[in-house]
């Protein structure tokens, strides 16, 4: 009888190892779409202006929903063709003189300015200082973080040389903490800036690849 219930339990058991890896990207793509939905959906702020732009050519929610996000993505590609062409520079030129002259908004555009020309890769002054490291809490051996570094350039906190250091989210990087920790907890991460967007957007999936493989 107990060697029934053992062969019982170990083929349940065989069943539910198998099924865990479906289960679990099943659920990862479940939550980046609830993700999605409460970000960009009709009940979302963003939705809700997405709905008022469309509610003129019908008096369905969604349909006039879908309206909306046609007219977005019908004005980004016309902002695309515009970029392209030589309107290029007095439209960013137009566009940077009118944040940066408001107080507050022009701290917030241009530090998000400035992480996505660094995640598109773009060589310019204000990110070529960037990198990619790891942070490790307490020193070498410890917790590791794959981190951008603002600035090779140490500051002084409490007379000790720190170094600005941020600390990225997932699976969207856009964004992060700043933290400003001790300059021998850092070191360079040979991954890049594609590989450490790849890692974060894949929540830790792509390590391997970037990183290797251990064996």
């Amino acid at each position: 009888m107990k060697s029934t219930a053992k062969h019982v339990l170990r083929i349940f058991l065989t069943g539910l190892l198998a099924a865990l890896p479906l289960a679990a990207t099943v659920l990862i793509f479940v939550w980046l779409a609830r993700l999605l939905i409460d970000w960009l959906g009709p009940g979302s702020l963003i939705g809700g202006l997405m709905v008022s732009m469309g509610l003129g050519g019908t008096g369905s929610e969604v349909a006039s929903y879908l309206l909306g996000v046609g007219l977005v993505l019908l004005s980004i590609f016309a902002l695309g063709v515009v970029i392209q062409t030589r309107l290029r520079g007095v439209l960013a030129a137009l566009v940077n003189n009118v944040m940066k002259r408001i107080p507050l908004v022009r701290n917030v555009y241009d530090l998000v300015s400035k992480f996505v020309e660094l995640l598109s890769n773009r060589d310019t002054p204000g990110t070529r200082s960037m990198s990619p490291v790891w942070l490790q809490f307490g020193g070498p051996g410890n917790v590791a973080v794959l981190a951008l570094l603002s600035s090779p350039e140490p500051v002084l906190v409490g007379g000790q040389p720190y170094l600005a250091v941020l600390v990225p989210t997932a699976p969207v990087p856009v964004g992060g903490a700043l933290l400003y920790v001790p300059r021998d907890w850092v070191s360079p991460a040979p991954v890049g800036v594609e590989g450490l967007t790849s890692i974060y957007v894949s929540m830790g999936v792509t390590s391997a690849q970037h990183l290797g493989k251990v064996g």
